[in-house]
């Protein structure tokens, strides 16, 4: 009656295999010491060029309204989170994804194409 109610069986679980995200999780929080640095690489690098180079090629493909609240999104996100003095466990993953929505509104705008008679000069 007991193996009909309680199953008896062996699991074997494989402690070795780690997933991509643990380890860049892993990672991100021993960056905790270079929080400072992460935080002013992140402003610097995003806020003064990468969503400047973003703005450039939206404006060049159109001026699409579609497009300008991601980048203000982007960059608002990666400046929130590192004005909150979050763990880099947190800000390094914002950041990354910010840079991934910027880089694919760019080869959005690439794809359809840059006019420079859109942009009114």
């Amino acid at each position: 009656m007991e193996t009909t109610i309680k199953h008896v069986y062996a699991h074997q679980h494989d402690d070795t295999k780690i997933s991509v995200w643990k380890k860049f999780i892993d990672w991100c929080i021993s960056q905790e010491k270079y929080r400072l640095g992460w935080l002013a690489a992140a402003i610097t690098l995003h806020g003064c060029v990468l969503t400047i180079i973003t703005m450039f090629a939206v404006v060049l493909a159109g001026n699409h309204f579609i497009f300008w609240p991601f980048i203000i999104g982007g960059m608002g996100i990666t400046l929130v989170v590192n004005l909150a003095a979050l763990p880099t466990r947190i800000t390094i993953p914002v950041f990354f994804f910010s840079v991934l929505v910027d880089l694919a509104i760019i080869i959005s705008c690439i794809a359809i194409g840059f006019d420079a008679s859109g942009t009114m000069i």
